[in-house]
Parts: C-alpha cells; sequence; structure tokens
C-alpha cells in the first residue's frame, strides 16, 4: 500500500490510464472483428467499410500513448493486404 500523497495520486493515475488504454485497445480488436467477418464472408462493400473505419480508428489511438505508429502502420498494412486479397479472390470469379 501506498504511504505517501504522491505514491497514492500515483495509484490513482496508474487505474485511469490502464482503464483508458484497455477501453482503446478493445475499440480496436472489436473493430477489427468486424472488418474480419466481413472478409470471411467475402462481402467486399462490408469490408471495404470496415477497413476504412478500422483505419481511422487505429490512426486516431495511435496519436496517443496507448499505440505507437509503426505499430498501427503494421495493421493497417496487413489488414489492406487483406482486403486486396479477397478483392482479387471476388474479381476472378472464383
Amino acid at each position: 500500500m501506498p504511504n505517501s500523497e504522491s505514491a497514492k495520486k500515483r495509484v490513482r493515475q496508474n487505474a485511469k490510464r490502464r482503464s483508458l488504454n484497455l477501453w482503446r485497445k478493445r475499440r480496436i480488436k472489436d473493430q477489427t472483428k468486424v472488418f474480419l467477418h466481413a472478409l470471411q464472408h467475402q462481402d467486399v462493400d462490408a469490408a471495404e467499410q470496415a477497413y476504412r473505419k478500422t483505419c481511422g480508428l487505429l490512426d486516431k489511438v495511435s496519436s496517443t500513448p496507448t499505440l505507437h505508429k509503426n505499430t498501427a502502420s503494421r495493421r493497417k498494412s496487413r489488414l489492406a493486404r487483406y482486403l486486396n486479397e479477397l478483392k482479387k479472390k471476388v474479381g476472378s470469379g472464383s
């Protein structure tokens, strides 16, 4: 248990920041699942919409200390690759 006032305040700040970070990461995970669900069902329009929302959310969260900019960029790149593969697959008529 913290004894000094500054240590008590630090505990409060850490708890607040942790809950905010968890909330932001949960939003990213949920939105990514929406995108992957659209990919799995081969719905190009829904996948494109979900991709745009996911990228916007990743950009917004990466501007905070919760997520590093390179991590967000890497995730966006992977999702874009999945989307392009789906477009090729659906476009070829398979």
